[in-house]
């Protein structure tokens, strides 16, 4: 590593004081002046380097600047009456000036409240001082990638949903605005968190003539690091499919750690989840997470053709393995455990699809992997917006308030304390644990990701339930909170850390008063969607031939 430079006459407020404090922190000292004196001159530099660098006018990248509209790009903060179950973060209505497909004409778009809309806030679920120095909360100005994808396409940007603080909790009532409700059940968790897409989402598959929901939408754009997509989607009964990582770009979304980002369609319908992955997949110059076998936009497989050319008959080629550690985690309720089993087995073999039990031991492990090789680095991205060493285009508009204060312990602690238990135990990991623990539980995800590509060797798709109960009521209290979402990612984050795709279909109805519906999770190979969707709607050909 070398110095670019030694400013000449360069006033700095560092001294030889500063310098020997840092030093003692590793227990250093000088040998002699001469050599104290080098490394604070070296240490000024580095300080004369990045003022420079900070006093630049900043970039903003032309083709992530926010493209024509033919309305102008205003916000407002829904009306109550129009919002009932807090689904909306901001609302809006914007189309492109000159759209380059009709892929989405006319359909109405919710985009999760950590995904840059350019002219729109964006709140991350978080209270406006938490995200902003002046406590307002920042106007974008980008559109993220899958944004404009959607407008180029003809979609209608109907506003932003709610989301749980910092995109951190698989329940539903973490965001500074208020819990947002399930549908099926006021009152109840919607999942996180992309907690205001699912809640959107379940609307729609409920009577109008029933309920009075409000202002819908007819697609949304969630974001999954942990089972954030199919967690909402099982539990308000809709689709919810996390792609392979690095498949639908991610630039301009406010990240957690790169390792587990994914954005993804959230739908009431396989053919909508398929048109939607087709208008946001592919390759976008920015966003490290997509590597090699990223396709180019003119390589996105035709995900709705595929659709349309299933047919019954084709069942009796796929292959579907009942993953068996996944209905064995603690907190698997049995009408979960045997719903999702029964009609896996049952509606898939009315297609003439075959249907066996497979193992795959190390997914017990699944969630404590993805813990370890996640934790620090979800504090220093999620929490401090550090940068990597590799080349990355972050949002320019969200500063996260750090180092933590009492205030914002408090209003953690009161609203979201997983984000807390974040910071300070990977504080607690950086200080006391060996840095080659983080490096083995990444190789431990390799080891993962090998166990389940040598079952799928065997079957085309694992299936799993995809949240281990169905929704239940909001909790209150800290311990309740904390108590509320232990177990949930446990059949869902795995595949976060291992890549593969996964989505959850609607699968069934448990509890008695009120009846909510739970979901079941299928996985494939990475860059697999293909059999996902053909699996899911060969699913949904058995459920018709059972019930006729």
């Amino acid at each position: 590593m070398s110095t670019v430079s030694l400013p000449l006459g360069y006033t700095s407020a560092l001294t030889a004081e500063y310098l020997r404090n840092l030093a003692r922190r590793w227990n250093i000292s000088f040998k002699s002046e001469e050599e104290e004196a080098a490394y604070l001159l070296l240490l000024q530099s580095a300080e004369a380097v990045h003022r420079e660098v900070q006093d630049l006018p900043d970039f903003s990248e032309p083709n992530l600047q926010p493209i024509a509209t033919s309305e102008d790009r205003l916000f407002w903060r829904p009306d109550p009456q129009a919002n009932t179950h807090n689904a909306w973060s901001h609302r809006t209505c914007i189309r492109a000036a000159q759209p380059t497909s009709s892929l989405l004409e006319g359909r109405k778009i919710a985009v999760k409240d950590n995904i840059s809309v350019g002219g729109l806030p964006t709140t991350v679920g978080a209270f406006a001082t938490l995200v902003s120095r002046d406590a307002q909360f920042p106007i974008s100005p980008i559109d993220a990638t899958v944004v404009k994808r959607v407008l180029e396409a003809g979609g209608l940007i109907m506003g932003t949903a709610t989301c749980e603080m910092y995109s951190a909790a698989p329940i539903s009532s973490t965001s500074a605005s208020g819990p947002v409700h399930n549908p099926w059940a006021y009152g109840y968790t919607s999942g996180g968190s992309s907690s205001g897409c699912g809640s959107l989402m379940g609307m729609n598959v409920i009577d109008p003539s029933q309920s009075n929901f409000g202002d819908r939408a007819d697609l949304a754009i969630g974001s999954d690091q942990g089972g954030s997509i199919r967690i909402p989607a099982s539990y308000n009964g809709v689709y919810g499919l996390k792609p392979t990582h690095g498949l639908v770009p991610y630039t301009g979304a406010m990240t957690l750690t790169p390792m587990i980002d994914h954005l993804g369609p959230m739908a009431t319908s396989v053919k909508d989840i398929a048109v939607l992955l087709h208008v946001l997949a592919g390759y976008d110059g920015y966003d490290p997470r997509m590597t090699p076998e990223s396709p180019l936009r003119s390589a996105v497989p035709d995900y709705p053709a595929i659709l349309d050319e299933v047919q019954a008959d084709q069942g009796s080629k796929l292959r579907v393995g009942i993953l068996k550690e996944a209905f064995e985690i603690p907190s698997m309720s049995d009408e979960v455990r045997t719903g999702v089993y029964n009609a896996a087995c049952e509606f898939f073999r009315a297609v003439g699809a075959t249907v066996s039990e497979v193992s795959v031991p190390l997914h017990a492990q699944g969630p404590a992997i993805w813990t370890a090789a996640t934790r620090v680095s979800m504090s220093d991205w999620g929490c401090q917006s550090l940068m990597p060493g590799f080349l990355s285009y972050v949002p320019p508009h969200i500063e996260f308030r750090w180092p933590p204060d009492q205030g914002m312990h408090d209003l953690l602690t009161d609203k979201n304390p997983s984000i807390m238990n974040l910071i300070f135990s990977a504080t607690y990991l950086k200080e006391s644990c060996p840095a080659q623990l983080v490096a083995k539980s990444h190789r431990k995800v390799f080891e993962l990701r090998r166990a389940y590509d040598d079952a799928l060797d065997k079957f085309d798709v694992l299936i799993t339930p995809t949240t281990p109960t169905v929704a239940f009521p909001h909790p209150s209290g800290l311990t309740e909170r904390v108590k509320a979402a232990v177990g949930i990612v446990a059949n869902t984050c795995p595949f976060n850390v291992t890549g593969h795709p996964a989505m959850s279909v609607p699968c069934g109805f448990g509890g008695a008063d009120p009846r909510l519906p739970f979901g079941m999770q299928i996985i494939s190979r990475r860059w697999g969607e293909e059999k996902i969707l053909r699996a899911a709607a060969l699913f949904e050909l058995g459920r018709e031939l059972v019930d006729n």
